[in-house]
């Protein structure tokens, strides 16, 4: 057993000492993301150096796996086929390939950032509005991600937890704690401040890539622990990152199945991004011997819904 692991009482605790309800008012729905200014935004441009821009995100895949068991779906309504053969006879003057696609983002291999729309607690959502706004029938009527549609661009700060503990992945069942965010911030010079958007590599896509996907419901997975909670209060940050789900697996807990997403996103309003792909990143910081960096996010700007698939760039 890891030492610091709060015990479920002490995080049952965090819905209070750790709540934002009211914080901006009554009406908010944007949460932590209030914490990025316009300031902010401002000096996370003047991080730009060279002018080299990395995807922080997966690739969609559209075949089943372990760990996507309804992958998206895609198929040509129109395609090239048969033009350039001649084989198609039309009268239409245009020959164009057209495109569906369809997704369950929420999961655990689609890059994206949940609203805070996604979670609940006791009924309630971010800032004690009803659970019910949340419906079958309309969607999320509140808390959407449609108010995060004019984008993010803040800084970005990578914590590579497998660098930092000298390993090749945090193993899975095993939380990334308090102190690695510390460790990371002494050995590779920055410090965690208000309105970042705090980006933790585990390693985990790297373990997927050479040892293929498995089921993280089944097997376990890794994450911030729930300990971080009070860290991230305390330090401001406008989002939580990782390579991951964003959840230790299997539960650390009886009630808590999910504490950074249940803590987090409803007594915080803190906004999350799951999935990433930070290997590109974590080799790019390492050759720079820079951590911090501007990070652009935007969501789609979809009607109603609890999150939205994302391309994280970051800018160095």
């Amino acid at each position: 057993m890891q030492q610091g692991i709060p015990t479920e009482e002490e995080v049952l605790q965090y819905f209070t000492t750790l709540s934002n309800w009211g914080r901006w008012g009554a009406d908010d729905q944007l949460g932590t993301l209030n914490l990025i200014t316009p300031e902010k935004t401002r000096r996370a441009v003047g991080l730009v150096r060279e002018g080299v821009t990395l995807s922080c995100a997966r690739t969609i895949q559209f075949e089943a796996a372990p760990d996507a068991p309804t992958p998206p779906i895609h198929y040509m309504v129109e395609s090239g086929e048969g033009w350039a053969s001649g084989e198609k006879v039309t009268t239409r003057r245009n020959q164009a390939s057209v495109d569906f696609f369809g997704m369950v983002f929420h999961g655990h291999t689609i890059t994206h950032m949940d609203s805070l729309a996604h979670f609940f607690w006791e009924g309630k959502m971010y800032n004690g509005r009803p659970a019910h706004l949340v419906s079958t029938s309309l969607g999320a009527t509140v808390e959407s991600v449609e108010v995060a549609k004019d984008g993010i661009i803040t800084r970005g700060v990578l914590v590579d937890v497998p660098m930092l503990r000298g390993i090749d992945w945090v193993e899975r069942g095993e939380g990334v704690m308090p102190a690695d965010i510390e460790a990371a911030e002494r050995r590779c010079g920055f410090r965690v401040e208000e309105g970042d958007v705090l980006m933790v590599r585990t390693g985990q896509l790297k373990r997927r890539q050479q040892e293929g996907p498995v089921n993280p419901l089944v097997v376990g997975s890794t994450a911030c622990q729930a300990a971080c909670l009070p860290l991230f209060h305390q330090r401001g940050i406008a989002m939580i990152c990782s390579d991951t789900g964003n959840d230790v697996m299997p539960p650390q807990y009886q009630r808590l199945t999910n504490p950074i997403h249940q803590v987090g996103i409803v007594a915080m309003g803190l906004w999350i991004l799951d999935n990433a792909n930070l290997e590109d990143l974590a080799e790019a910081c390492r050759q720079r011997n820079r951590w911090e960096f501007m990070l652009c996010i935007g969501p789609l700007r979809l009607f109603n819904t609890t999150g939205s698939p994302i391309n994280p760039i970051a800018v160095f």
